[in-house]
C-alpha cells in the first residue's frame, strides 16, 4: 500500500534548471533515508543523491554542486533541485526510500521514474 509518486521531469536546454518531487503515501510508520538515482540509455543506474532522516546528505561527484537534495518529512517528501544542467544529465530519474509500513520491517520503495532530457 506504499508508494512514491514522482513529478518534476521535463526538457530543459543546458545550463537550466528543473526541480524534481517524489512524495511517498500509504500506511506508512517513518521514513528513513531517501535518496534519487537515474538511468541513462545503455547505462546502468547510479545514486545521484542521498539524504538521511536527520538531513545529512551525499553527492555523486558528478552532479556535487550543481544539485541539491532536499526533504520536508511533514510532507513525506524528497526534491532533487537540479541547476546548470548538461546533456549528460540525460536519464530517468527514480526516487528512492527506505520506509517503515505500519506493522513490518523497513523496506525499500521505489518511484515510477520521471524523464529528463537536457538538449539544445
Amino acid at each position: 500500500q506504499v508508494q512514491l509518486v514522482e513529478s518534476g521531469g521535463g526538457l530543459v536546454q543546458p545550463g537550466g534548471s528543473l526541480k524534481l518531487s517524489c512524495e511517498a503515501s500509504g500506511s506508512i510508520f517513518s521514513i528513513n533515508a531517501m535518496g534519487w538515482y537515474r538511468q541513462a540509455p545503455g547505462k546502468q543506474r547510479e545514486l545521484v543523491a542521498g539524504i538521511t532522516s536527520g538531513g545529512r546528505t551525499n553527492y555523486a561527484v558528478s552532479v556535487k554542486g550543481r544539485f541539491t537534495i532536499s526533504r520536508d518529512n511533514a510532507k513525506n517528501t524528497v526534491y532533487l533541485q537540479m541547476n546548470s544542467l548538461k546533456p549528460e544529465d540525460t536519464a530517468v530519474y527514480y526516487c528512492n526510500a527506505r520506509i517503515v509500513p505500519l506493522l513490518d520491517r523497513e523496506h525499500d520503495y521505489w518511484g515510477q521514474g520521471t524523464q529528463v532530457t537536457v538538449s539544445s
